[in-house]
Formats: structure tokens, C-alpha cells, sequence
């Protein structure tokens, strides 16, 4: 666990990166490549900015060596742990390490991708492209999941893992080596994905940024416009997905309260109530209160969100439970 733990918080790094020692990790990463050191290492603000910056320089930096540098040994010593371990000895090993991190490194740098690319869309550069420069980056901090496999195993890969520490991705070329800052701010939900109601979920020091809710992804304005939500401009909103983080930003409760909703359900269990959406599945909620009462003797109410399908409050509660109706019949309410 304990290199889970660095490499967890070293894919969530922000802040300066620490230019010395990730050059002396490009240097060790060429070196044991068998390759000449780059001649330039070129320093830009965001993997954004990496894009530009290679696409600018054009021949000048060489062709890329990230296949020497990074495909390459990783390989290799894949295979001689693979072979060291067994099948299964390595299956335990990533399941102990790598897994931990891979879903939530993996989401977050092709999101970063994807925010490159529509970026460079905007600006009528052509897709494949960006996309082609893209495939030439080492990942930095976001290699944490692999990179937490082999600590302590691969002295070969000393050079990418202390880049990694120390910066975000960058583009090693024989010439010239291109390296970019990490984030400056970085918000994540429980589940690990991006998240943030008031203001970018992921920045860079030059301005390039993510935004998202729960992990989707948002348009900057539609987030500043959070804040001065009304019934009738969540009602306008075509698009599904951002209705729903409307819906979820201005509480089902008080959408369900001020659109003047009926209940189309009650029994013992709550009450089942039903907001029908133009263009998209209904939103079914179940209203219960929770029977042991707060510190000031109140009973706090709470809405719990149900498939639509759902046409009884106790079948609600019940689907809540992951049991069916028919088997959820409570000895004591909490």
C-alpha cells in the first residue's frame, strides 16, 4: 500500500513542478534508452500548450523517441516481472497496485485529451492532428497506476518515474524534449471524477481548463449560470444531461415543491411523486422520513431518486434496498 499512497498523490498533484529534478529524470530516462541526452528541454504551462509547441517546432525537435524512452522498457519489464511472478503472482501484484489507480488516472487524462482536441476544433486544426501529437506523450503524473506497480522492482524505470513526480506530461523527442506543468487546482468528487459547481474542476497555469459536474462535462458559462437557476430555464433546457445537473444543482425537493407536483403514490413507507421532462426519462422520487429524530427533535426528510418504472413508494424504497417489494418489510423504521 505504501506506493499506492505516493502514487495516489502524485496523480493528484498540483502546484510548481520541480523543473531541476524532472530534467535530471529525462536526462536518466534518455540515458537508459541508450539515447543522447536532449539537446533543449522546452517548458510550457499546460499538456495543451505541449500540443502547440511540438506541432510549432515542427522537424526541429527530431523524430519522437517516446517508444525508446517509455513503451519500450515499460514492455520489457512487464515481462520480466510477468515472468518473475507467474500469471497469477502478477494478477495479485496489479491488483494490489496498479487497479487501485487506473480507472480514475486513465478517465482523467483522456478527458484532458478530449478537452485538447475540442480546444484545437475551435480553431479549425485538424483532428488527427492533434491527435497524432497527442499519441507521442508521456503522461507524467497520470502514469501513476503502472508506474505504482513497478516501484521498488525496476530500477530501469527510475528516469520516467522520478519525471513523474516531479511534472505532468510530457513529448521527448531527440532533439528537443517538451515538458509541461502540472495543474493548478485539481477538484474531484468521492468517486474520483471531476467535479465542481463554481468554477473549473481541472486548470492549468495558462488558463487551459476543464469544467465538470459529477463528472460530466460542463461549458464554463453554464456553470456561472448555476447559481441563478429558475424553474423556467431548467424547463428551456433541450440538452438532457445538463438538465439533469440543473435538476440535481437545484434540489429535486424544491424543483418538485415549486413546480407544484402531485403525488402519485403514498403508503406507509413515504410518498412517490413523478416530474415528467420533455425529451428525457421522468425523474421518480420517493420522500421518506427518517423516523429517529435530529438533536433539536426533528424528523429529517430525505428524497430518494428511483427508476422510472417505479409505481409504488414501498416498491421504491424497496428498489433503494436492492430487495423486491415483496421481501422488504422492515421489523423496526431508522
Amino acid at each position: 500500500m505504501q506506493y499506492v499512497d505516493k502514487w495516489r498523490a502524485v496523480a493528484a498533484a498540483t502546484g510548481a513542478a520541480d523543473r531541476a529534478e524532472a530534467e535530471d529524470g529525462v536526462r536518466l530516462a534518455y540515458r537508459t534508452a541508450e539515447l543522447s541526452e536532449p539537446e533543449r528541454i522546452i517548458w510550457v504551462d499546460s499538456p495543451r500548450a505541449g500540443v502547440e509547441a511540438v506541432r510549432s517546432l515542427g522537424d526541429g525537435t527530431g523524430r519522437s523517441v517516446r517508444h525508446e524512452v517509455r513503451t519500450q522498457p515499460w514492455a520489457q519489464e512487464r515481462r520480466r516481472v510477468h515472468d518473475e511472478l507467474g500469471p497469477v503472482g502478477y494478477a495479485e501484484l496489479w491488483a494490489r497496485t496498479g487497479a487501485r489507480l487506473w480507472d480514475t488516472t486513465r478517465a482523467l487524462s483522456e478527458r484532458i485529451r478530449t478537452g485538447i482536441v475540442e480546444s484545437f476544433a475551435r480553431e479549425l486544426v485538424e483532428e488527427s492532428e492533434v491527435r497524432s501529437v497527442l499519441l507521442d506523450a508521456v503522461l507524467g503524473q497520470h502514469d501513476a497506476a503502472w508506474l505504482a506497480a513497478f516501484d521498488g522492482r525496476s530500477p530501469r524505470l527510475e528516469g520516467l518515474a522520478r519525471v513523474a513526480e516531479h511534472t505532468g506530461w510530457w513529448w521527448p523527442h531527440e532533439k528537443v524534449t517538451v515538458i509541461c506543468e502540472r495543474p493548478v487546482e485539481l477538484h474531484r468528487d468521492e468517486a474520483g471524477r471531476l467535479d465542481r459547481g463554481d468554477g473549473p474542476a481541472l486548470a492549468f497555469p495558462d488558463g487551459f481548463a476543464l469544467h465538470a459536474w459529477r463528472g460530466m462535462p460542463v461549458p464554463a458559462k453554464f456553470l456561472s449560470d448555476l447559481a441563478h437557476l429558475t424553474l423556467e430555464r431548467i424547463r428551456a433546457e433541450e440538452n438532457a444531461e445538463l438538465r439533469r445537473v440543473m435538476l440535481e444543482y437545484y434540489g429535486y425537493d424544491r424543483y418538485l415543491e415549486e413546480s407544484g407536483a402531485q403525488p402519485v403514490h403514498r403508503d406507509e413507507t413515504g410518498v412517490l411523486w413523478r416530474i415528467e421532462l420533455d425529451g428525457d426519462e421522468p425523474v421518480v422520487m420517493v420522500e421518506v422520513v427518517n423516523s429517529t429524530p435530529e438533536p433539536d427533535g426533528s424528523n429529517r426528510t430525505y428524497w430518494l431518486r428511483v427508476p422510472p418504472t417505479t409505481r409504488t413508494a414501498k416498491e421504491g424504497v424497496a428498489w433503494t434496498f436492492g430487495l423486491n417489494p415483496d421481501a422488504y418489510e422492515p421489523v423496526t423504521q431508522t
